[in-house]
């Protein structure tokens, strides 16, 4: 194992058959009906693909690019649009695929944005949650792959600094990774 893993916290097994099964529940849910798939950017992006290969409804896929964090490992609370939607989603049955819901902080103002824009529905899937760190009480998950503790992870698509992404299971990065960075001032820990 690499010297930076302190543990793997979810297998590539696991994933793979949550993600199936969380395919299935949408496709059941959506029956008869066309789906817009919204990928929050970058995290999500390797959940985004295996989740709508596992989805048997028409659906077409867009992005968006937000960021609450900067430069710091905490949310600053000010959530910013980086990259938005390139389709309408007026009349839509629209789902937001995250990889982490954190402190709700983020995707609570996505929601209030879309949800302005009009679409006939608007459901959220994410691959991971941390209740204990859930500042917004009254948020929902439709569609959830994980429950995890409090602890730094990084994989299937999660980063730090940009690395990790590649590896196809989520682990706890060793601190000794990101607390250097940190006091070097290298790099974000969204």
């Amino acid at each position: 194992m690499e010297d930076f893993i302190e543990r793997v916290l979810i297998t590539e097994e696991e994933i793979r058959q949550r993600v199936r099964e969380l395919g299935e529940a949408i496709s059941r849910d959506y029956a008869g009906k066309e789906l817009r798939v919204v990928g929050v950017l970058r995290g999500a992006f390797i959940f985004m693909a295996d989740l709508v290969r596992n989805i048997r409804v028409p659906l077409s896929v867009d992005f968006m690019s937000i960021s609450s964090y900067g430069d710091e490992c905490e949310t600053s609370g000010v959530v910013r649009i980086l990259k938005d939607l390139d389709k309408p989603i007026t009349g839509r049955h629209v789902l937001i695929v995250e990889d982490i819901v954190d402190t709700g902080l983020t995707l609570r103002h996505l929601k209030e944005v879309l949800s302005t824009r009009g679409p006939a529905s608007l459901k959220v899937c994410a691959l991971l949650s941390k209740p204990e760190r859930r500042l917004v009480q009254d948020l929902t998950i439709d569609y959830l792959g994980f429950e995890i503790p409090n602890c730094f992870v990084v994989g299937y698509g999660l980063d730090y600094a940009e690395r990790y992404r590649n590896y196809p299971f989520i682990f706890v990065l060793k601190p000794d990774y990101y607390h250097d960075a940190q006091r070097e001032g290298k790099g974000q820990c969204g």
